[in-house]
């Protein structure tokens, strides 16, 4: 098979890319899973180092990376927030029951893995429009009673809440962590996005969580993050980063958690020093100066009525 341009530039990305390319992933997973156009799920697993994903995926992400080029290590240190929070809320908040929206393609260390790793009757629903998402969660998941998948959109969380399927598997009158993990900065409307949030957080009983995670705009990156933004226009979905008092307001009415919003190279589970340690098998250090870089914010409320 023919090499993508990006591979042709000879950087250890593009080989990577290179090589996935080889190993036949052109072949769509299930019938009706588009793979001429990028998707933002497969871009995020290439930067992952993920296996689901394809060459018009891995162009687009390359694209993007030449843009912002702390995207990867900013992939990676969003998924360390993800997996933390989750053992946080579980092992320290008591959290039985999760709701993960916008949860992409499998990965390393899964919510349900990092869940009930801890508790095994941990119960964990993943929610997604991706159908490629879908294909692969339902393989994951066929022997797992505790865990179930869905597709529905973000947009619309009434549909989603009242879906049969969420309410005979999640306890509404018991605590569930809500996790909207880089998701949120796809929808363009402001406004649009905080009615979901609160739509969302008013369903759940008090003593819930809500943790977020966000792209950020930041002065000196405009330019950039707006160029990468049209790459993802190109793909299925725009990518809408927004303001420190942006992405603040989702957390109205809300009692913060541990450190709060902060920016995600600051961030720490509560009880922890700040920041990933060597000892953390998502993400190293790298270079401070790096992380500091990165366009974006996360953080973990309390629901209390």
């Amino acid at each position: 098979m023919a090499q993508s341009d990006a591979a042709k530039g000879g950087s250890p990305a593009a080989e990577d890319a290179a090589r996935a390319a080889e190993q036949g992933e052109e072949r769509p997973p299930a019938p009706g899973i588009d793979i001429t156009r990028p998707h933002v799920a497969r871009m995020y697993d290439y930067y992952l180092g993920g296996k689901h994903n394809y060459a018009v995926d891995r162009e687009a992400a390359e694209q993007a990376l030449k843009l912002v080029p702390q995207g990867r290590i900013g992939a990676r240190m969003n998924r360390w927030f993800l997996i933390e929070t989750v053992r946080w809320l579980v092992r320290e908040a008591g959290i039985r029951q999760i709701l993960d929206i916008g949860s992409g393609l499998p990965t390393q260390q899964n919510v349900h893995e990092v869940a009930q790793a801890i508790d095994p009757n941990a119960k964990v629903v993943y929610v997604d429009n991706d159908p490629l998402v879908r294909v692969h969660a339902e393989a994951l998941l066929a022997t797992n009673p505790n865990t179930i998948f869905l597709t529905a959109d973000l947009r619309d969380p009434n549909d989603l809440l009242n879906r049969p399927e969420i309410r005979s598997h999640l306890d509404f009158s018991q605590p569930i962590a809500l996790l909207l993990v880089a998701v949120l900065h796809f929808i363009e409307d402001t406004q649009q996005a905080y009615d979901v949030v609160k739509v969302l957080c008013d369903a759940l009983p008090s003593g819930s969580y809500l943790a977020i995670s966000h792209g950020l705009i930041e002065e000196g990156q405009k330019e950039a993050t707006q160029q990468a933004s049209a790459v993802y226009r190109r793909a299925n979905s725009g990518v809408y980063p927004r303001t420190r008092e942006e992405i603040l307001g989702f957390f109205t009415g809300l009692t913060p958690v541990g450190c709060g919003l902060v920016h995600i190279s600051e961030w720490t589970p509560p009880g922890r020093p700040a920041g990933p340690t060597a000892g953390d098998n998502v993400v190293s250090l790298g270079d401070p100066a790096v992380l500091r870089s990165l366009p974006g914010m996360c953080g973990i409320a309390r629901i209390d009525r």
